[in-house]
């Protein structure tokens, strides 16, 4: 079964109707600074960062295409996310199961290969939560992107609908955010703001740093 859907690297028991890969549940540091997966070759720093895969999903595909390939490079952070694959409402819900399974079989590998991995958690629709949280962990550490469903009423909704059901069943001990906090939410929350604006701070204070150099020599 040559790169058979990764079932040559590692076939897992599975839990829920559609074998879903467990993830153990971490409890680790959170509160460093977070950067998203397509900078983490570059990183100088990686075992004070954690990895997050807010972003669009060719971006870390090669994740689930070639899993060997990132297992030393993950090993060096702090922690990662499990990839965001995306379970959107107008997905055929065929799909949005597959991107859970991915999203699952990854963590769950990398467990196995000594990364901490932090829970990515993601729903559709109310009919979504008969799988969406299989394979979860109870009681850990969590993350949540808010982006993109702020924009309308019926998506505010059902961010919010999904996020008390994960409360609910999941129970998180801490949990991270990424993207706008909806004023309704209240929880011990974390949250990751986006990378680019960190970017933008560095080179403020840069270009800062310069300008007093400058007005320093006149």
């Amino acid at each position: 079964m040559l790169n058979f859907e990764n079932l040559d690297k590692y076939k897992f028991h599975g839990t829920g109707k559609y074998n879903i890969p467990m993830i153990r549940p971490e409890h680790a540091d959170i509160e460093c600074e977070w950067i998203p997966f397509n900078f983490a070759k570059t990183e100088k720093e990686p075992e004070i960062k954690g990895i997050h895969c807010f972003i669009d999903d060719y971006q870390f595909v090669r994740l689930w295409n070639s899993p060997d390939t990132y297992i030393s490079m993950l090993q060096k952070f702090h922690c990662v996310c499990s990839p965001d694959f995306s379970t959107y409402t107008d997905m055929p819900i065929a799909m949005q199961i597959y991107n859970h399974y991915r999203k699952h079989w990854l963590a769950a590998y990398w467990q196995l290969n000594g990364i901490c991995v932090i829970p990515t958690i993601s729903w559709s629709v109310p009919e979504s939560y008969s799988w969406c949280f299989d394979g979860e962990p109870v009681g850990g550490t969590v993350a949540v992107s808010s982006v993109g469903t702020q924009n309308s009423n019926e998506s505010k909704k059902l961010f919010c609908d999904g996020y008390k059901e994960m409360l609910r069943r999941l129970k998180p001990s801490s949990i991270l955010i990424y993207g706008k906090i909806p004023e309704n939410i209240v929880s011990n929350a974390i949250h990751i703001s986006p990378y680019y604006k960190q970017i933008e701070k560095v080179r403020n204070e840069k270009n800062g740093r310069q300008r007093k150099l400058q007005r320093g020599k006149q």
